[in-house]
């Protein structure tokens, strides 16, 4: 099916929030076609983890409207929201008292009635999730003992498990060595969901996401795909920093080298 012709999963218009009077997020907007990956940039402070919150209804917009398959999320019941979009947090949750698999199939309550009991086709959804993120050995394992990769492949089992349509990830891949990052982020690629995800590595981004989307200071600088977001003059510009941008050898999308020398306190034009 040509890219045009998808169907758009989330319609973002004149998106703003405000707190205490003071404005963090002004005029977004963008929209998503089904099974796109689209990794939010930006430096710290621009608005990343608000807008994200503003998606999966953590807070309510000041202004401006989110449509998920054109019905505003706002007058979704708990239920019908968290049967279409599944949402993984930067930090793992602790302290919980279960195997990984029982982590995993929490993904099942959304589709449950109140006291059904879990069944054997629902133990294998479990298993194949376990499967797909490459956790199956670690299945009756205590969640808690999992190492911080693992904790995060699980959250993603468990929200395949939930069957969203779409998939808000925060900054999935903090914390990781570079391996699981881009493991996670392949991962995300295979699952054909339509995926959100806030991401900190540029070069990161400009691999593994078919369209990025800048903010800075709250507001949306520009959308589309890593070559036409990712402009040495826009990474000079957000991020005060000189670099490089030629075509990656493997992939063919921006590759961003820096260059050093930076002092605190001290500013490149």
């Amino acid at each position: 099916m040509p890219e045009q012709a998808k169907e758009t999963v989330l319609a973002v218009k004149n998106l703003g929030w405000q707190l205490n009077g003071q404005t963090i997020l002004s005029d977004i907007e963008f929209s998503l076609a089904k099974g796109r990956m689209l990794g939010i940039i930006g430096p710290n402070g621009a608005g990343k983890s608000s807008l994200l919150r503003c998606l999966y209804r953590f807070i309510k917009p000041t202004t401006g409207s989110i449509q998920l398959f054109g019905n505003d999320i706002s007058v979704l019941s708990a239920k019908a929201f968290a049967r279409q979009i599944a949402v993984v947090l930067q930090d793992t949750p602790h302290h919980f008292d279960m195997t990984t698999a029982q982590l995993v199939s929490l993904g099942l309550t959304p589709h449950k009635k109140a006291f059904e009991f879990t069944t054997a086709t629902d133990n294998t959804v479990v298993a194949e999730a376990l499967i797909k993120v490459g956790l199956a050995d670690k299945a009756n394992q205590a969640y808690e003992n999992l190492s911080g990769g693992e904790k995060q492949r699980a959250l993603i089992a468990r929200a395949i498990v939930q069957r969203p349509q779409l998939l808000i990830l925060d900054e999935p891949t903090n914390h990781l060595d570079i391996r699981y990052q881009i493991q996670t982020l392949e991962l995300l690629r295979t699952l054909n969901i339509t995926v959100i995800t806030s991401i900190h590595d540029l070069n990161l981004a400009s691999a593994l996401c078919d369209e990025l989307l800048l903010l800075d200071k709250g507001r949306c600088l520009a959308t589309g795909s890593p070559k036409a977001v990712l402009t040495e003059q826009r990474i000079v510009d957000v991020f005060d920093v000189c670099c490089e941008v030629r075509p990656h050898p493997q992939h063919g999308n921006p590759l961003i080298s820096y260059f050093y020398g930076y002092e605190i306190g001290q500013h490149h034009a």
